[in-house]
């Protein structure tokens, strides 16, 4: 397992130690870290979804919206699986480790993620202080759609034939026109995501943003990749603005200048802040 170093780990509790706020910013590798699938290239996916395989469908082809037209039981099949795994999967422990580093902050933390997991709230932080760039897998829509709204998850239960990646029985339907429901999620080619929760979100990130000096803000990425960039690009982003970087990823951590490389699993690497940190 890849270790920060020594110095790398001081430069960023040093940041920490000097921060008014926190973003915590976070990518598939942070929910890899709690035993969630990890979809990197098409193997990593089909060991989550053995029947795609022989379909021939990888994570790209498979997160698209067209198969809620084209296959509606293949397209709940795949998303009804995720919902439940999600519902169920605990949150390792690196989030109560961040959420302990901002406690210390005036303005502590706000989570900034890419993943629709939902693992941020099922962690304990707040609502109102997580942005899910992507959309959220336990918010669902309208296919059409037919309206703005979003409605919970919380009730869906999707049947699912494991063997086949098939979903059985009725589908989730949309409780305005009766249509075929979906989950809120931006998927590849997507044009009719309703983006309006993920926007209010992004609202009061900005807001929250608006009161805390660039400079004493501190930018915590974990596991965010390089083949859909969003957390990077607002990680720099803000580093551009005057925060402080502390990027934690196994192999591809390197920073812009003056910004600080851990090189470790997310988990692994906010562990090792938070022991240097005495918390």
């Amino acid at each position: 397992m890849a270790s920060p170093s020594d110095d790398a780990l001081q430069r960023a509790c040093d940041a920490l130690l000097s921060a008014d706020g926190l973003v915590l910013a976070t990518g598939a590798g942070m929910g890899v870290d709690s035993d969630l699938p990890d979809f990197r290239g098409s193997e990593g996916f089909w060991r989550a979804y053995p029947p795609l395989r022989a379909l021939g469908l990888v994570f790209e082809q498979m997160a698209n919206p067209l198969w809620f037209d084209r296959d509606p039981h293949l397209a709940w099949g795949f998303y009804g699986h995720r919902l439940q795994l999600y519902r169920v999967t605990v949150p390792h422990a690196g989030f109560e480790r961040a959420a302990a580093m901002a406690a210390r902050m005036p303005q502590g933390l706000f989570a900034y993620t890419s993943n629709v997991d939902g693992q941020h709230q099922r962690a304990g932080t707040s609502e109102r202080r997580v942005c899910e760039a992507h959309g959220s897998i336990h918010q669902l829509q309208c296919t059409a759609p037919c309206t703005d709204e979003t409605w919970t998850a919380e009730d869906v239960v999707v049947e699912v034939d494991v063997a086949t990646c098939r979903a059985v029985g009725p589908l989730p339907r949309c409780p305005h026109c009766g249509g075929l429901a979906r989950p809120n999620i931006l998927m590849f080619g997507d044009g009719r995501w309703v983006s309006d929760r993920t926007d209010w979100q992004d609202a009061a990130f900005a807001e929250w943003l608006e009161g805390i000096d660039p400079t004493r803000l501190v930018v915590l990425e974990c596991g965010a990749g390089m083949a859909v960039a969003t957390i990077r690009h607002l990680s720099e982003r803000l580093v551009r603005r005057g925060a402080t970087l502390i990027r934690i990823n196994p192999r591809d951590a390197a920073v812009p200048a003056g910004q600080v490389a851990l090189v470790a699993r997310a988990q692994h690497g906010l562990t090792a802040l938070a022991e240097r940190l005495g918390i």
